[in-house]
């Protein structure tokens, strides 16, 4: 499992259907390393600190394993890493494989793995078209947050070593299925209540799902 690439950005105003949108989901790869912080990466920012950033969203990492599917899926676009707004492009680490609250070792920098990525409007900017956002969600293809637990440099190249498991065993994949496709699997929801990584909304959430199979 390695870092095949480092990107950041910072927020910028386009115009989308008539109107300025400001936006951080424009990311370039970077050269040499960069300092992983509690709040994002150096260099980088987010623009709607109510739904993007934040400690628990402090660095989006996909998986380069989805880029091949992306480039069948839309053969007129071109797909240069970070286009989905990462910060990480990474090699050897998928969402059914990998449990919220894992925990890893990127570089001199350790993070915790903490929720799928759900996509908004912005991503639709980003592409140039509306659908992208379902067909983000239907591919189940997320890629996830980290948040930093100790901050330290990353650089493309780096091994991402796991230093501990999470023993509740949600994946994100799991977390995604649960949103999408599998609501009243109640054993799953009672699972992913349990994992202390899962941000509040999302532990809210699965809560109300509970309560929605337990009353009828």
């Amino acid at each position: 499992m390695k870092i095949l690439s480092v990107s950041v950005g910072l927020p910028r105003e386009v115009t989308w259907k008539g109107s300025v949108v400001t936006t951080g989901i424009f990311k370039e790869p970077v050269e040499g390393r960069v300092m992983m912080r509690t709040l994002n990466l150096d260099g980088d920012r987010q623009a709607d600190l109510s739904v993007h950033g934040g400690p628990s969203k402090a660095v989006y990492l996909y998986p380069v394993e989805h880029y091949g599917y992306w480039r069948a899926q839309l053969p007129d676009m071109k797909f240069p890493w970070g286009m989905f707004g990462e910060n990480l492009t990474s090699e050897g680490l998928l969402e059914d494989a990998v449990n919220i609250g894992n925990r890893f070792r990127i570089g001199s920098a350790e993070v915790m793995v903490t929720e799928p990525r759900m996509p908004c409007f912005k991503m639709g900017v980003k592409f140039g078209r509306d659908d992208i956002i379902k067909r983000f969600l239907e591919s189940r293809r997320s890629g996830f947050y980290f948040a930093v637990l100790q901050e330290g440099d990353v650089g493309a190249g780096d091994t991402i070593e796991l230093v501990s498991r999470d023993e509740n065993n949600i994946t994100v994949a799991d977390i995604i299925r649960l949103y999408v496709s599998d609501k009243d699997n109640l054993e799953m929801l009672q699972r992913a209540v349990r994992v202390e990584a899962l941000p509040e909304s999302w532990r809210a959430y699965f809560l109300r799902q509970i309560e929605k199979i337990t009353r009828s």
